[in-house]
């Protein structure tokens, strides 16, 4: 097949640190290609894959969202059997009117008003969607075609550790942001008196959520790394006892998670969004509460880290996801 896929302007594919969705993207073509497809990414002038690449040219206010609009409309030339968008729905304006199979993947809390605008103005049965999670995809199901094709990791990256040590630490690693509940994090290793490292960037309007509930916690007992690559990540997941997510929003799928059972490490999290689709009791805990939090982190001997790696290769494996993309490419060509 000729696939065209479209990526977000504002970071390469792949990215140095933060970027989940472009690390995605960057499997799916990789995988794509050795499977003999034919590949045009549209993306980010910096990105280094291995297929054709089209850059977007400026990505700056509205001016910028018309000018990427345009780059993805130079894709005609390359007569795609399928365009893959993990951009903005907006940017498929130009084959709107078309007859190609059009799929435009959510990693997010889908707009149901902009899809029902889009299902209006594509072509009869050209246009669906994918969500990371079924949490994701059966929001967009009452409007239009959608299917859940979960987030992966390339398993190459990540050396699972399988032996449980006790002492090692427990590990937050994400957004440094309320929703992600990195003070909740925190407040769970003291009661339960474990060492904490904490890795992630810190967006710019949560600097002051940082500085007030983070930064004055911090000593021996709970540590902040900042942003970390994939190597820094694989040592610190490999290295510690569990993952916390104690998040305060449904989370639409947490690439992290797939991370750190690729290192065999399970997690503990809150019952919110996809987490109960992505975690079983045979890899993690699934909690209402700090309490419950504490109670599983005195149970982590239970879980076989083996099975926690295993777990993540058969459902969340690179090679998993790119063949589901595969055989959801061929049924749109079909449809």
């Amino acid at each position: 097949m000729r696939i065209a896929i479209t990526a977000d302007p504002l970071i390469p594919v792949p990215p140095i640190n933060y970027g989940g969705i472009e690390r995605i993207i960057d499997f799916l073509i990789k995988g794509l290609v050795n499977q003999g497809h034919e590949v045009v990414l549209v993306a980010h002038p910096d990105s280094e894959v291995n297929a054709q690449l089209i850059p977007y040219k400026n990505t700056e206010g509205i001016l910028g969202h018309v000018r990427n609009m345009l780059t993805i409309a130079k894709l005609k030339t390359f007569k795609p059997d399928v365009i893959h968008s993990f951009s903005r729905l907006a940017y498929l304006m130009p084959f709107m009117f078309s007859n190609v199979p059009k799929l435009m993947s959510y990693q997010r809390e889908p707009t149901t008003s902009q899809i029902i605008k889009a299902m209006k103005l594509a072509k009869s049965n050209s246009l669906s969607f994918t969500g990371c999670s079924a949490y994701i995809s059966n929001q967009i199901k009452p409007f239009a075609s959608a299917y859940t094709i979960y987030n992966g990791v390339d398993l190459s990256i990540y050396e699972a550790s399988t032996v449980f040590i006790k002492d090692n630490p427990l590990v937050f690693l994400g957004r440094i942001e309320p929703i992600k509940g990195t003070h909740l994090a925190i407040e769970t290793a003291i009661k339960s008196n474990r060492k904490l490292i904490i890795a992630g960037n810190i967006p710019n309007e949560y600097q002051s959520y940082f500085d007030s509930q983070i930064l004055p916690k911090l000593n021996n007992q709970i540590i902040y790394l900042g942003s970390v690559n994939d190597e820094q990540k694989n040592k610190l997941l490999r290295n510690s006892s569990a993952l916390l997510m104690p998040i305060l929003w449904n989370e639409p799928f947490g690439i992290v998670m797939a991370e750190a059972m690729a290192c065999g490490t399970p997690i503990i999290g809150f019952n919110r969004g996809a987490l109960p689709e992505v975690i079983n009791d045979k890899v993690g805990f699934i909690c209402s509460n700090i309490e419950e939090m504490i109670n599983a982190i005195d149970n982590l001997q239970y879980i076989n880290r083996s099975a926690v790696r295993e777990h993540c290769e058969h459902n969340f494996g690179s090679e998993v996801i790119v063949n589901n993309y595969i055989n959801l490419y061929q049924k749109l060509k079909l449809k």
